[in-house]
């Protein structure tokens, strides 16, 4: 295994520790040599890769995003524009346990940056590239012809605060709340917005 490999695998290794860490107990608990333990490497090791804590916490988000839409993302040339945006309107919600988690790092961000004015911006950058992340599969449709043109930085904007209400209540484990009542819920609105059937699709 090649130095570049291993680095990568290293990085790799402890970012994954680090969201799971930070999912469970919270940042602002966490210390470095927890993460190196979870991850299996030294605590020197650890710091030569993230030298602070709030280092550590922005690429673990930036991590678990990218993560995420490289999934969603797999085929998307030739999938319809249809499931690719069911896709991503899944992950937006706290769907299956991965999601869960993060949930409960995107729950951490939020009380970060509103005392961190460097964590502010960053959550303002990251919702940038959902925002993008959503518009970019919209505009991928419309020019396709499956979707009917709309205002798609509106559509995007209704879509991720939506997903945000909805994903907190179902993190409360709110009884009045599902998961499916607020899948439908979403996908009304787009459906009503891009000209598409009421039965979200499957994958």
């Amino acid at each position: 295994m090649s130095t570049k490999v291993r680095t990568a695998d290293t990085r790799e290794r402890i970012l994954t520790a680090a969201c799971e860490a930070i999912a469970e107990i919270g940042f602002e608990k966490i210390r470095m040599r927890m993460v190196a333990e979870r991850a299996g490497v030294s605590t020197a090791l650890l710091h030569y890769h993230f030298d602070t804590r709030e280092k550590l916490f922005t690429e673990a988000m930036t991590h678990s995003f990218a993560h995420t839409a490289v999934d969603v993302e797999r085929d998307a040339e030739t999938a319809p524009a249809a499931v690719i945006l069911a896709r991503i309107l899944r992950n937006l919600l706290p769907t299956d346990p991965e999601l869960h988690q993060d949930w409960r790092l995107w729950q951490e961000l939020w009380v970060r940056a509103l005392r961190d004015e460097t964590t502010r911006v960053f959550a303002v950058d990251l919702y940038a590239q959902l925002h993008a992340w959503v518009t970019g599969a919209v505009r991928r449709g419309v020019e396709s012809g499956e979707f009917t043109p709309t205002d798609v930085d509106a559509l995007a904007t209704l879509v991720l605060s939506l997903s945000d209400g909805y994903g907190i209540r179902i993190m409360l484990r709110d009884p009045t709340v599902t998961l499916d009542m607020a899948l439908a819920s979403v996908w009304r609105h787009v459906a009503a917005a891009l000209g598409l059937p009421d039965a979200m699709p499957a994958d």
